[in-house]
């Protein structure tokens, strides 16, 4: 029999969670203190803007359920998944005070609870925080002995906005860290039943878990900053092609081509700020962290070169048109943009930034942001000097090439952060296509490699 489970936390992740596992076959409560969320769950509705969410939750709806109660969720659940925020603090930690709320209710549950019960934190953590701080508040609210009277288990996901249920249901790994192994063998199990491609589960002591989680996402970002780093160089190099370039490196088992593209810099909810904790933790245990906080510099330094290149494209006072505010295709999260970051940089070097995103309507009225945003791409490029192509959204790539073209004298500057465009605007009429990663002057980026050689070779 499928195990009724709890997930705690409706928001993106926590509600396409708890849809994907009703839509196969598991009883889910699904758990959140915004009663418009619990009403819109249980309407069918999906709370949040997600992919995929809307018919995923219809697909399941019979077996899913909300409430604003956790303990009596617990008291009529075999597993729990807890995702709740954990924001950073001023130390670069992740705050726990949310989930140690959360974990109160959750005891309390428990004490109501005779069967077995697993709990799962999904929250991004650091090493010890489940078994140093979190644990005890369970044993404590429910009066029972973790690993005899209930489980527990640290098990993120590892998803990206926008495609989080299918990222959900097909991953690369399934990761368990474990309080012992009936914990991490109940777990293991539902996961068996849910995912969709067969993928491996990874088991391991809590500590080892919530190291993967912050040191996975960490080296990706490192992977992204190195691909942006041979961006920078084949700008600089007669016919340099940083596709060409990666291309061939990702075809070492080594190296891989995921993440190694070479464009606008990271952004998001996880990214930023993991690199942050990574080097919290290492001098918070006596060591340095010296490759995430260069990652995390090179990253910001990524954006006010991209800035600078940009605005000495461009006459003084231009109006440049910004195509993508969120931080990645399919999303509207705008946390950490790289894109939006750009474009307050644009703002703040003088220029008229006009913007546009598939799913960000607005700023939220901020008038520091200093960007007009419009409805669509073509409202921005009617009256733009410029264009940035910020995000790699399929909407962009089917835009017709005619709306590019300028509408003046002078070709109209198209910056393309992800080469996005460069089959069908590189050598247009009326444009002037300057690619990231690609040589836009060879001639002048031969005189200067040739300037190695002045003294001969060696």
């Amino acid at each position: 029999m499928a195990p009724t489970v709890a997930v705690i936390g409706l928001g993106k992740l926590g509600a396409s969670m708890a849809a994907a596992l009703a839509s196969r076959g598991m009883s889910v409560i699904g758990v959140d203190t915004n009663p418009d969320v619990v009403r819109l769950v249980n309407e069918g509705r999906a709370p949040v803007r997600e992919t995929g969410l809307q018919p995923c939750l219809e697909a399941g709806r019979s077996r899913l359920q909300a409430t604003t109660n956790t303990a009596d969720a617990v008291s009529r659940s075999d597993v729990s998944f807890v995702i709740v925020p954990t924001p950073s603090d001023e130390r670069g930690a992740f705050a726990l005070d949310v989930v140690a709320r959360a974990f109160a209710q959750i005891g309390r549950g428990l004490a109501a609870r005779d069967a077995y019960h697993v709990v799962t934190l999904t929250s991004t953590v650091l090493p010890g925080s489940t078994r140093t701080v979190l644990l005890p508040i369970l044993e404590r609210e429910s009066g029972r002995r973790a690993g005899r009277d209930f489980g527990v288990c640290y098990s993120p996901e590892f998803i990206a906005l926008g495609s989080v249920i299918r990222d959900f249901l097909n991953p690369d790994f399934t990761l368990v860290g474990e309080l012992d192994a009936r914990s991490g063998a109940a777990l293991e199990s539902l996961y068996a039943a849910v995912v969709q491609n067969g993928a491996p589960c990874r088991r391991m002591s809590l500590e080892n878990a919530e190291l993967t989680k912050v040191a996975l996402n960490a080296y990706v970002t490192t992977k992204i900053t190195f691909a942006n780093m041979l961006a920078d160089l084949c700008e600089r190099l007669p016919g340099g092609d940083v596709d060409v370039v990666t291309a061939a490196m990702g075809d070492d088992v080594r190296i891989g081509r995921p993440y190694l593209t070479g464009a606008l810099g990271f952004g998001g909810p996880c990214f930023p700020r993991d690199n942050v904790a990574l080097a919290h933790l290492a001098r918070a245990l006596g060591t340095e962290a010296t490759l995430p906080v260069a990652t995390d510099r090179a990253n910001d330094a990524r954006t006010a070169a991209l800035a600078d290149t940009i605005v000495a494209a461009l006459p003084a006072g231009a109006t440049v048109a910004v195509l993508g505010l969120a931080y990645k295709p399919a999303s509207d999260v705008v946390e950490a943009s790289a894109g939006l970051h750009l474009a307050r940089a644009l703002a703040a070097a003088g220029l008229r930034v006009v913007a546009t995103d598939p799913l960000v309507s607005s700023l939220d009225g901020d008038p520091r942001v200093g960007i007009d945003v419009r409805a669509s791409p073509a409202a921005c490029l009617a009256e733009a000097h410029g264009v940035v192509i910020a995000t790699p959204d399929p909407a962009f790539a089917a835009l017709d090439p005619a709306l590019f073209e300028s509408r003046g004298p002078e070709p109209r500057v198209v910056f393309d952060c992800w080469r996005l465009l460069r089959r069908v605007l590189e050598h247009r009429p009326g444009i002037r296509y300057l690619g990231v990663g690609l040589s836009a002057d060879d001639p002048a980026n031969a005189a200067r490699l040739a300037t190695l050689w002045t003294d001969g070779p060696g």
